[in-house]
C-alpha cells in the first residue's frame, strides 16, 4: 500500500504572523499573497534607535550652530601654520617615524609564526587554534591608546612605551589578516613535501611561504601606515611622538603652532602612504 505524499508547510516567519500579507485579487479572478513591506518597520525601529541616541547623548543642534563662529576661527588659524616652529617639530616627528618602523617590524615578526598556529589548514589541534585565535581576538578589541597607557604605566613615559604599544596592535592586526589568507593558499605542495617525508616546518617554509610572502609583506605595510597615524596620537598618554606636541599646542591654544605640526604630518603621512602603495602594488 502506497502512502500519500504530503508537501511539507513552510515555515512562516515571525514578521509574517506579526503583519500578516495582504491578499490581492487579480482580473482574471485568482488572488495572490504579497507580503507586507518591511521598509516602514526597519524606518520605524531606526528612528526611535536616533531618537534614544540623540537623548542619551543630550546631543543638540543648536549647541553645533552657535558654535561654527569658534570653529572656522579655530581652523582659520590652523590653515595659516607657523613656519617658524617648524624646527621644533622635527624631533617628535622623527621620534614617531621611528616608534612606527619599530614597532611594526616587532609586531609584525612575531605575527608570523601566531599566524600559522592559527591557520587550521596547517595545524589540525582545535584547541591550539582556539586558544591562539583567542589571544588575537583579546589584542584586537583593546584601543591602541589604552595599550600605550598601560605600557606607559609598566615602562615609563617616553618613546618606548609607545613602540611596544604600536607593535601589540600590529601583532594582533597583522596576525588576524595572515591566518586568514594561509587558509586559503593552494595545500597540494604542503602535502606532497610531507609525503615525500618533510617534516611540517620545511614543508610549510618551502611550499607555503612563496605564496603568502607577497600578501604578508602587504599587509606589513598596510599596518605601517595605520602606524604613522596612530603614532602620532599617542603622546597624549604619555607615549612619546607627535602627540605629546599636539596636546602642548592645544593646551597653550596656539593653533598656528598646532597647524604646523598637522602639516609636517600630512606631509610624511602622504608621502609613506604613496611609497607604501607603490610597493604593495609592485607586491601584488
Amino acid at each position: 500500500m502506497s502512502e500519500e505524499y504530503t508537501e511539507p508547510k513552510k515555515k512562516v516567519k515571525l514578521f509574517d504572523r506579526i503583519f500578516k500579507p495582504q491578499v490581492i485579487t487579480i482580473a482574471n479572478g485568482h488572488t495572490a499573497v504579497r507580503p507586507r513591506s518591511r521598509l516602514p518597520f526597519i524606518l520605524i525601529v531606526l528612528a526611535i534607535v536616533i531618537a534614544w541616541a540623540l537623548y542619551m547623548t543630550e546631543f543638540s543642534l543648536a549647541t553645533v550652530f552657535s558654535r561654527v563662529n569658534e570653529l572656522f576661527y579655530i581652523l582659520s588659524r590652523i590653515f595659516r601654520p607657523k613656519w617658524s616652529f617648524f624646527g621644533k617639530v622635527i624631533s617628535p616627528l622623527i621620534d614617531t617615524i621611528k616608534m612606527s618602523i619599530m614597532g611594526t617590524f616587532i609586531g609584525c615578526a612575531l605575527a608570523l609564526p601566531f599566524a600559522v598556529l592559527a591557520s587550521s589548514n596547517i595545524v589540525h589541534n582545535r584547541v591550539v587554534i582556539s586558544v591562539v585565535r583567542f589571544i588575537l581576538a583579546l589584542i584586537r578589541t583593546v584601543p591602541t591608546l589604552i595599550i600605550a597607557l598601560v605600557c606607559a604605566l609598566i615602562f615609563s613615559l617616553g618613546t618606548f612605551a609607545g613602540t611596544i604599544a604600536i607593535a601589540i596592535f600590529t601583532f594582533g592586526v597583522v596576525a588576524k589578516m595572515l591566518y586568514e589568507s594561509i587558509e586559503t593558499i593552494d595545500m597540494g605542495p604542503f602535502e606532497a613535501m610531507e609525503a615525500l617525508g618533510a617534516d611540517k616546518f620545511r614543508a610549510f617554509w618551502s611550499a607555503c611561504i612563496p605564496q603568502i610572502l607577497p600578501v604578508y609583506l602587504s599587509h606589513c605595510l598596510y599596518c605601517f601606515e595605520m602606524n604613522v597615524r596612530a603614532s602620532a596620537i599617542l603622546g597624549y598618554v604619555g607615549a612619546g611622538g607627535l602627540g605629546i606636541t599636539i596636546n602642548e599646542r592645544i593646551g597653550w591654544r596656539d593653533y598656528n603652532g598646532l597647524g604646523m605640526v598637522l602639516l609636517a604630518l600630512f606631509v610624511v603621512v602622504f608621502a609613506i602612504e604613496f611609497l607604501s602603495e607603490y610597493l604593495r602594488k609592485k607586491l601584488s
